[in-house]
């Protein structure tokens, strides 16, 4: 059947409109940008891969690690193939009691309200959920949900220390119930430990070498540590403020963190552990966050909301002191914001989506999405490499639907790949 040219002019106007109103960049856009635009290379999937948490890429780009959570394993990626290289399991016993610091198994006061029975408490496996580097790349930290015990998440938790450089598990440190963020300060000397379950976060001094001599400085809290010994429930939910969102300041001077039941934002003093206070952020639910490479804007995803908004630093530390509210660019990237990762060259931000399960690129200067794609179900976790030129999502699942998947995106045409069915 034919169409007549009004017909048929009548239909572009209307594609053009909806393609103008998507929120993805025009072709003038593109051409001031580059191309950014996000093409699906592999999915992975395996036995490992058991309810993905998190992934990053190290320093030099050359290798990625995904945490499976379910699969209490952490997975070493080769980034040119796409192959697994080591599986790193988070499983200890007596063969391996040597991991534990003169049988360390809690911090501070805290003592156990579970896992009664079962032996040294050292015995366990752990569910590794978030990470981060420090020395240069050379060490990773894994902190673990709860030990398998530990249904409840009521008793101390630990991280790993994994040795880049073979791959192998060093030091296991404990912490309190149910960690998730742990990210290294940009001068070297601290790692801090978000704990989900009880509004506190351990700050470990990290100053040497020697894993050996990584040890505990304070535990800071914001409000009122919850009390866990009889606690019920969904701890996905109860969990106080479930605090997550972590950062320090690119001098390294301050810490932020946020906790997802509050639109608030804390600050405290890194050297001191002083609590400064905190500010009201433009948004409610903050989940993840990132600074620019210069440490001036903070970006901060809100999971519900669907938005992540772009926050200047320098605000937040003014008006602190007396709990004021800041502002700032404020973007729609859809429902469910997770995970956040930042170019870099400070160009561009990423972000995956939970329950719209999207992936999508953000021209800062422009403050559009200039790229977006679709991801499996339940995406949850996100790095972008170095050079700018690969992106994987983790999609963890839910209720046993969905997810259990690894994507591995282009970025533009940069990326260099090769297929291992390909290689000879």
């Amino acid at each position: 059947m034919k169409r007549s040219p009004n017909i048929i002019a009548l239909l572009l106007v209307c594609a053009f409109v909806l393609y103008s109103s998507s929120g993805f960049a025009k072709n003038d856009d593109k051409a001031d940008h580059g191309n950014y635009s996000l093409h699906l290379i592999k999915n992975l999937r395996s036995s490992h891969i058991f309810s993905p948490k998190s992934a990053i890429f190290t320093p030099d780009g050359k290798t990625f690690y995904i945490n499976s959570l379910e699969g209490k394993e952490t997975l070493v990626y080769d980034t040119k193939t796409l192959t697994l290289q080591k599986v790193i399991r988070h499983s200890f016993s007596s063969e391996n009691s040597h991991l534990f610091l003169n049988g360390e198994n809690t911090i501070f006061d805290y003592k156990y309200n579970t896992c009664f029975g079962k032996g040294e408490h050292n015995i366990f496996s752990g569910k590794p959920v978030e990470c981060d580097f420090t020395h240069n790349g050379r060490y990773l930290w894994v902190s673990y949900y709860r030990r398998e015990c530990d249904n409840n998440a009521s008793s101390p938790s630990a991280l790993a220390i994994i040795d880049t450089k073979s791959n192998e598990i060093v030091r296991v440190m404990p912490t309190a119930p149910l960690p998730k963020m742990v990210v290294a300060s940009p001068d070297g000397k601290y790692i801090a430990v978000t704990h989900w379950g009880d509004n506190t976060i351990g700050l470990i001094d990290i100053s040497g070498d020697d894993p050996a001599s990584f040890h505990y400085e304070r535990l800071l809290v914001v409000g009122k540590r919850l009390n866990v010994a009889h606690i019920t429930g969904n701890r996905d939910n109860v969990c106080g403020l479930c605090l997550r969102g972590t950062i320090f300041s690119h001098d390294g001077k301050y810490l932020f963190v946020s906790g997802m039941k509050t639109g608030s934002l804390h600050v405290f003093e890194t050297a001191s552990g002083n609590y400064l206070g905190s500010v009201s952020l433009p948004v409610v639910n903050p989940r993840h966050f990132v600074l620019n490479p210069a440490g001036t804007k903070l970006y901060v995803t809100f999971n519900v909301p669907g938005k992540i908004a772009e926050i200047d630093v320098e605000e937040i530390l003014r008006k602190v002191r007396v709990r004021g509210k800041v502002g700032g660019r404020v973007l729609t990237v859809g429902s469910g914001a997770r995970t956040c990762a930042i170019s870099k060259d400070g160009r561009h931000l990423y972000v995956v989506c939970n329950k719209s399960s999207s992936i999508s690129c953000i021209d800062i200067s422009s403050w559009k999405v200039v790229s977006k794609s679709p991801v499996a179900p339940y995406a949850v976790g996100l790095d972008v490499n170095p050079e700018e030129t690969l992106a994987v999502v983790t999609s963890q699942g839910r209720n046993g639907h969905g997810g259990n998947n690894v994507a591995v995106f282009a970025i533009g045409d940069r990326a260099e790949v090769t297929d291992p069915a390909t290689e000879r």
